[in-house]
């Protein structure tokens, strides 16, 4: 399959998530789930009316929480316990607005830091420049190199949710200082949304220019990297690369 797609002409674009015990690999229509044993998982993506493309801001927010589908899903990529605490580090901010500053700000430090540990633990950081490094051999053409360990692509990557996360802190920021209604218990959650979905707009802008100066907004996100991935063993990248394939062996058939 991989040599199969090394020899095609046009691929998907592709994206993923490092999970502490594998891969998940996804295109517009297809996921795939490669763990650490050996086992695969198998879905489809979930797709947006079309109306709702056709709206600006509201498409950020809707695509952002498709993009999130096969860790919602009762599909074997988290379990139901996570899905459970995930579903409640996203509800969080809701509940904090309604209490005194002096309370929310440490509850909602403590809140992203648990989140954090919770997203980057086991071998995640390893397996996220796997996921990469696989993306970029496919992209490159250089899966079956790759496989073989006679080729390292880059495991920086310029569609990271590292450079996503690096966009929103200036955004809300911003969003925040020229928020123009009168300040309301639920001004932080609207300004909440309203930042994700400026930064999902800016996001697909700079994704899909052809201009150097554009990709100036990706610098801090593909610094973070640095952080939020290591260097992956041979074997990692093959988990990521088994991913890559069982999607490619879908969107080609």
């Amino acid at each position: 399959m991989l040599l199969h797609a090394d020899q095609s002409a046009g691929l998907p674009r592709m994206g993923g998530m490092a999970r502490a015990d594998g891969v998940v690999i996804a295109s517009e229509n297809f996921w795939a789930f490669a763990r650490r044993d050996g086992s695969l998982s198998e879905g489809t993506m979930p797709s947006p009316p079309a109306v709702v493309r056709r709206v600006p801001l509201l498409r950020g927010l809707v695509r952002l929480g498709l993009s999130l589908a096969p860790l919602a899903r009762g599909t074997g990529v988290a379990r139901a316990r996570e899905r459970l605490f995930l579903l409640a580090a996203l509800l969080a901010p809701l509940s904090l607005v309604f209490l005194p500053h002096w309370v929310s700000l440490p509850l909602g430090i403590a809140t992203a830091a648990l989140l954090l540990v919770w997203l980057l633990r086991g071998r995640t950081l390893f397996l996220h420049g796997a996921e990469h490094r696989a993306i970029a051999a496919a992209e490159s053409r250089e899966l079956v190199s790759t496989w073989l360990a006679a080729a390292k692509p880059t495991r920086f990557s310029p569609r990271c949710g590292t450079n996503f996360a690096a966009l929103v802190l200036p955004v809300s920021l911003l969003a925040g200082h020229l928020w123009p209604l009168p300040a309301e218990a639920y001004t932080p959650f609207a300004v909440s949304l309203l930042s994700l979905a400026l930064t999902m707009e800016l996001w697909q802008l700079v994704q899909a220019s052809r201009y150097r100066v554009a990709r100036a907004f990706l610098l801090p996100g593909l610094a973070l990297q640095r952080l939020t991935t290591r260097e992956p063993s041979d074997e990692e990248t093959r988990i990521a690369l088994t991913a890559v394939a069982s999607v490619l062996r879908r969107e080609l058939a």
